[in-house]
């Protein structure tokens, strides 16, 4: 009798530990931080986040952040461990093996183990800090991760929104891992010539229907404003809701506003009381494919290098799906891997691909979080030293007038013989990454003649107009860029004006003006009048070809020509889109002055006819087509044409719009809708007291109940950027509630 009650004791006491309970000194832990934090939310619900030390400040933040929107948290960590399919299923979990490839959970808590103290200390307090919203509030069910440990952070390091992972082409993946085969059992190193170097690029590539994503930065100097202080703007074209707004001041020198990407402890695009930072999606040519030769022996597998044979190494890699009727199940793969990185596809004469890139998780989150605490450009080029910025440039400003445009400081050193951006030959020892090109090795600009510095994902030999790096003096791996239009359309705004101030900068930001369509509008008036009288287009298309002619290039949300053009340009740029990256062109410098004029008359007679479909007439203002709505806090949104919506006037940033929404219709609406662009826009003006305007797109909650869901709506389309309360006085003036973590 007495075993049997222990043996239903102890099954009692595994079934509460399994459920999730929580030892009483993990919960006093939590409530003495919380003691310490004071959260502000002011009345547009940002939070404003006090402690005593950075440890504590990110407890604190990391609360307030899930407290805004912990889904979103939880789906970043579900897609950066490589367990999204848990949660959605088989659908996921070629992606979630994408990202198995270059993470390994042991590997991941051995370098947490070897972190310096003050990091593991904020990776401690980020686990916290979730876990403790999660203990105080039941009612939140996450979808697979009911607990933190802090060691994940390591696992999403760097902020950006698809990062360098996203570039494998996951159809390519799921071809080799369903039934990987060797592409020549026979031959050893040295027995026989390896096959000739015949494949295509496998790195991923977007839809030619969607927009491009990018961002806009600039920073302008002193010389340049009104007022002599330097000026920065930040605009990110993320995805709508991917990042939160958040202030975080500690006694311990933190004090940093900005955009955090959810579920990260560093402010990623912003500012502290002296120095800003804006990073832009960089074309950076820092991802590279190596063709392996690949060969088995006596069961094991080898590859080629040179004169040797080097093992290849695997790994079991077991991804859990959740069913459809709703248990888990799961898949376990043979993964590998060279010394140049994992395998992931097939060459086109059946070798093996391995991809490079960047992979320290543990020195890009130091870079990361120090940047927020660099108070100088000095400061900040110390903290660039540690070279995990892959995917990005940056543009910064500080209070002492420095400016500065920097590349992406992850530009491995090759041999330029070689062509990059197409697969190289793993077993030539000469095609290998030689370690990294320094700071100063690479196309950045500090403090230029010019007085500005900007970038809109385009390349870095325009970054500061005349005053830019030179593509001749670099090597030509070092970037894949071209100039776009959103580059042509900054530069005329920026060359020789010197009077800035932060609203004027902001109105730049705004500029109407699409410089796609100079070229292409003569062009396709030109095509017009050459045709034939009998060729039917010449009276189907003659208003319609007026009404552009007429057009001063503006969007507007009346404007009937802006809806005109954008279905037309949307229709041609699907057309030749292959073409102009063969020739490494602007997709629409290419339809102005290479494609031919059927293509660019046909794609208006599509664009005719497809407005006249959706909307009755193709005399449609843009404004009725192009809208702003935010329906739910879902991630994966819906939308519906007979509910409220918000017109918007500027457009997919491709045209050459700085402000940006890359819309068109979703789910069956013939209504364009936005999904990505205008995220967060922040201006800054760093004098002896930093001035910041800002706006982020809808409303800091995911809750449709909160009053700051939508109340950054009506600001959206607009360009009135609210105040940014930064000093401690302009919080309390504008505090909405004030409390610590846990209160309810």
């Amino acid at each position: 009798m007495m075993k049997r009650a222990l043996i239903l004791l102890f099954a009692c006491f595994t079934s509460i530990v399994a459920s999730g309970s929580t030892p009483d000194d993990e919960v006093a832990r939590w409530e003495a931080r919380a003691a310490r934090v004071t959260i502000i939310r002011d009345n547009w619900g940002i939070p404003h986040i006090y402690a005593p030390t950075d440890a504590d400040a990110i407890f604190g933040l990391m609360y307030a952040q899930a407290e805004d929107d912990f889904p979103r948290i939880e789906r970043n960590f579900l897609v950066s461990l490589g367990r999204l399919a848990e949660a959605e299923g088989e659908r996921a979990l070629w992606q979630d093996l994408r990202m198995r490839l270059f993470i390994d959970y042991d590997e991941l808590k051995a370098l947490y183990a070897q972190s310096p103290d003050w990091l593991k200390k904020l990776m401690d307090a980020w686990a916290d800090g979730l876990n403790y919203y999660l203990h105080t509030h039941p009612e939140v069910k996450p979808l697979v991760l009911t607990r933190f440990e802090p060691w994940m952070a390591l696992s999403f390091s760097e902020g950006s929104i698809g990062g360098d992972i996203s570039k494998v082409n996951l159809r390519h993946l799921r071809t080799f891992y369903e039934n990987p085969r060797l592409p020549n059992k026979a031959a050893a190193a040295g027995e026989g010539a390896a096959p000739s170097v015949a494949y295509a690029d496998g790195l991923a590539f977007l839809d030619p229907e969607l927009d491009p994503p990018g961002s806009n930065g600039i920073a302008l100097a002193p010389r340049n404003t009104k007022n002599g202080n330097a000026l920065l703007l930040i605009n990110p074209h993320t995805s709508f809701y991917f990042r939160h707004e958040a202030h975080v001041v500690s006694e311990e020198g933190l004090n940093a506003y900005g955009a955090l990407t959810w579920g990260q402890f560093f402010i990623y695009q912003g500012f502290n009381e002296s120095a800003g930072w804006m990073h832009t999606t960089s074309m950076v040519d820092n991802i590279d494919e190596f063709v392996e030769t690949v060969f088995e022996r006596d069961g094991a597998l080898f590859y080629r290098y040179g004169q040797e044979e080097r093992p290849v190494r695997t790994r079991a890699v077991t991804i859990r799906y959740r069913t459809k009727n709703g248990t888990l199940a799961e898949r376990t793969f043979t993964t590998y891997r060279t010394h140049h990185g994992p395998i992931v596809r097939y060459a086109e004469d059946g070798r093996w691909v391995a991809v490079a890139m960047m992979e320290e998780p543990m020195r890009a989150l130091m870079q990361s979080y120090g940047r927020t605490k660099a108070k100088n450009l000095a400061e900040f080029v110390e903290v660039m030293r540690s070279h995990t910025n892959s995917s990005n440039n940056t543009i910064f400003a500080d209070r002492e007038g420095n400016i500065a445009f920097f590349h992406s400081n992850f530009n491995p050193r090759r041999d330029d013989r070689f062509d990059y951006t197409r697969p190289v030959d793993g077993s030539d020892p000469a095609t290998d990454w030689k370690g990294l090109h320094t700071v100063e090795e690479s196309p950045n600009v500090i403090n230029p003649s010019t007085g500005f510095v900007v970038n809109t994902n385009n390349w870095p030999y325009s970054a500061a107009g005349a005053a830019s790096p030179r593509q001749e003096d670099y090597p030509r791996y070092m970037d894949s860029g071209i100039e776009n239009p959103r580059g042509i359309n900054a530069l005329r705004l920026l060359e020789g004006k010197t009077d800035f101030t932060l609203e004027s900068l902001r109105d730049l930001a705004y500029s109407t003006y699409l410089p796609a369509f100079e070229k292409l509008v003569p062009a396709l008036v030109a095509d017009w009048e050459a045709l034939p009288a009998s060729d039917r287009r010449k009276a189907q298309l003659a208003e319609q070809v007026q009404t552009l002619r007429d057009w001063d290039l503006r969007w507007d949300t009346a404007s009937v020509a802006t809806a005109l053009a954008i279905f037309w340009g949307t229709a041609l740029r699907r057309q030749i889109l292959d073409d102009a990256r063969e020739a490494k062109l602007d997709a629409f410098e290419y339809a102005a002055t290479r494609a031919t004029p059927a293509q660019r008359l046909d794609a208006l007679v599509s664009a005719t006819n497809r407005l006249q479909q959706d909307f009755g007439t193709w005399k449609t203002p843009w404004g009725q087509i192009n809208r702003f709505q935010r329906l739910s806090g879902d991630i994966d949104l819906k939308f519906d044409d007979n509910a409220p919506s918000i017109a918007v006037g500027f457009t997919a940033g491709m045209f050459g719009s700085l402000a940006v929404s890359s819309a068109a219709p979703r789910n069956g609406t013939k209504k364009w809708y936005g999904t990505s662009g205008n995220s967060f826009v922040a201006v800054v003006e760093f004098g002896p007291r930093v001035r910041a305007i800002a706006l982020t797109a809808g409303g800091l909650s995911n809750d449709p109940k909160s009053p700051h869901f939508l109340d950054q709506a009506h600001l959206f389309p607009t360009g009135a950027l609210r105040p940014v309360y930064f000093y401690r006085d302009e919080v309390e003036a504008a505090a909405e509630r004030k409390y610590r973590p846990g209160e309810r």
